[in-house]
């Protein structure tokens, strides 16, 4: 269990990296659900179902965060197309599912933490 919080952990910091020194062209400026998400399930065990869940998660806000850079460079710019209500919508959305990724990154590692507290 341990090393896969470590891979977690190591995989949102390798995005923060990126994202700090990136600012790709992307398309589009929504967040879609992932695939499994809403299945309830619980795969880790079996075969890589949580991890892929968060790896799709975490390539997801990546995906968003790049997309409101674009979109914010687009209307620095001067594009007709990148209209600033469309700019502070895209930037919100990405604030919002950055958030909601460290938010799930503090409650595994302090799941984690619970578990390995109790007495056995």
């Amino acid at each position: 269990m341990t090393d896969a919080i470590s891979s977690i952990l190591s995989q949102i910091r390798a995005h923060e990296t990126r994202m700090r020194g990136m600012s790709d062209v992307a398309s589009g400026n929504g967040i879609a659900p992932t695939a499994g998400s809403a299945t309830g399930g619980v795969e880790g065990a079996s075969g890589g179902g949580f991890k892929s869940a968060m790896s799709n998660a975490i390539d997801n806000v990546s995906k968003v965060q790049n997309d409101a850079s674009q979109l914010q460079q687009a209307f620095e710019m001067g594009d007709p197309k990148a209209d600033l209500a469309r700019v502070m919508v895209a930037m919100q959305q990405s604030q919002v599912a950055f958030r909601a990724t460290v938010e799930v990154r503090n409650r595994l590692v302090q799941a984690y933490q619970d578990v390995m507290n109790m007495p056995i």
